[in-house]
C-alpha cells in the first residue's frame, strides 16, 4: 500500500551548490575543522573620522586623569596626618592617609589601562592577520618581514599623528612612577633622633611591668626575669606602642662574678642587669630567659643574646648586642636609670653608625 502526497518543484536554487557539499563534506569528516575568518567589518572610528577625534579625546581623558590621581596621591602625604580617621560607609573607620593613597593610585592604574585598552580596541589596526607557524630562529626574510610589520603597526597605531593621545600617555606613564618613589619615603619613620632616644633618663624609676609598681633590688632574685617600663608610661596614652616599642626593658639578676663583661658589670647594680627587650634582628620582643646559661631567645627567629657578656649575640641573624641601660638606686631604694640606652634600640638603619 503506498502512499501519495504533494510533490514541489525542485529548482537549481535550492540545491546545495557544490562548495556548500564540499564544506559539509569536510565538516562531517572533522568536526573541528577551521571555519576561517569571517569577513573584515570597519568600525565606525575606521570611517569616521568625527568618531575617531571623540575616541582620542576620550583616550587622552583617562591618561590625564591617571596624572590628576598620580599627583592627588603625592599630596596625600602632605596633606593627611597617619593617625587620622574617618568613618566611610560601608568600610566602617579607615584611616584617611591609607583610603586617599589607595583611591589615588588604583584610579592612576585603571585610567593608565582603560585608557590604552579604548585606544587599541577603537583607533589601532584591527584587521585579522593570519601567520603560518615557522622554525624558531627566523631566516632573514621573516626578520625583515617582521621589522615591516612593526613599522606598519607603528603607522597603523596613528602613534605619531594623535599627538594629544601621545603626549598625554607620556605624561601619564612619567608622573606614575612617582607612586614608587614616595612609597620609599613611608617605609618607615625618618630616622632623625627618633630611633637614638627613648623615654628613659636619668631618674625615670624602672616600673615593674605587670604591677605597675617601681621596683626594688629586692624584687629581682638571682635568676629572675622581669620587664619594665619608664616612670610615667601609661597603656591608655596616645603614643603608647611607639614608646614601648622602644622602651622596653629586661630586667635580670645574675651573681656578679658570673658577668663576665666589665662594662655590664659596671652599667649593674648588685648583678641586676637592664637590656632593651627589643631583638636586634627585626625588632620583636625577647621574653625566653634559660636560667642556668644567663641566655635569652628571641622567639621569631632564634637569635640568642648572652646577657652574662654584654649581651652579645651567639647564634641567629641578629647583628649586634641588645643595648644596655644604665641603673642604680635612688635615695627612696628603688631603682633608676642613669641616663637612656647607650645606642639605638632594635635592628640597624642606614644612620646608624
Amino acid at each position: 500500500m503506498s502512499q501519495t502526497g504533494s510533490h514541489h518543484p525542485v529548482s537549481e536554487e535550492t540545491l546545495p551548490s557544490e562548495l556548500e557539499q564540499a564544506h559539509q563534506g569536510e565538516v562531517a569528516e572533522n568536526p573541528f575543522a577551521d571555519p576561517g575568518l569571517p569577513p573584515h567589518e570597519p568600525r565606525r572610528q575606521d570611517i569616521d573620522e568625527k568618531a575617531a577625534r571623540a575616541s582620542e579625546r576620550t583616550v587622552a581623558l583617562l591618561f590625564t586623569l591617571s596624572m590628576i590621581a598620580t599627583i592627588a596621591f603625592i599630596a596625600s602625604f602632605v596633606i593627611f596626618p597617619v593617625d587620622k580617621i574617618i568613618y566611610i560607609w560601608p568600610l566602617g573607620h579607615i584611616s584617611v592617609l591609607n583610603f586617599s593613597l589607595g583611591m589615588s593610585l588604583g584610579i592612576a592604574l585603571f585610567a593608565i589601562g582603560a585608557g590604552a585598552v579604548h585606544w587599541a580596541r577603537t583607533l589601532m589596526s584591527d584587521e585579522e592577520m593570519i601567520a603560518e607557524r615557522h622554525p624558531i630562529e627566523a631566516d632573514p626574510e621573516t626578520k625583515a618581514q617582521v621589522l615591516a610589520d612593526f613599522a606598519q603597526g607603528a603607522k597603523e597605531s596613528q602613534f605619531g599623528r594623535r599627538k594629544l593621545i601621545r603626549n598625554t600617555l607620556f605624561g601619564a606613564l612619567s608622573l606614575v612612577p612617582l607612586t614608587g618613589v614616595v612609597l620609599l619615603r613611608d617605609l618607615g619613620p625618618l630616622p632623625q633622633q627618633k630611633l637614638r632616644h627613648t623615654l628613659w633618663s636619668a631618674g625615670k624609676l624602672l616600673i615593674n611591668q605587670n604591677t605597675n609598681k617601681p621596683l626594688r633590688p629586692e624584687d629581682v632574685t638571682v635568676g629572675s626575669l622581669t620587664f619594665a617600663v619608664p616612670d610615667g608610661l601609661a597603656e591608655d596614652q596616645a603614643d603608647f606602642a611607639e614608646q614601648i616599642a622602644k622602651a622596653a626593658l629586661m630586667i635580670i639578676r645574675i651573681a656578679p662574678e658570673n658577668i663576665k663583661d666589665k662594662r655590664e658589670r659596671d652599667w649593674a647594680y648588685q648583678g641586676i642587669v637592664a637590656f632593651s627587650k627589643i631583638c636586634t634582628h627585626v625588632g620583636c620582643p625577647i621574653s625566653l630567659y634559660e636560667q642556668q646559661t644567663h641566655h635569652v631567645l628571641c622567639p621569631c627567629h632564634q637569635s640568642t643574646f648572652d646577657l652574662s657578656d654584654g649581651a652579645r649575640v651567639i647564634f641567629g641573624p641578629a647583628g649586634h648586642a641588645l643595648p644596655q641601660l644604665r641603673i642604680s638606686v635612688n635615695s627612696d631604694g628603688y631603682l633608676e636609670a642613669l641616663g637612656d640606652f647607650s645606642e639605638p634600640v632594635g635592628p640597624a638603619f642606614w644612620e646608624r653608625g
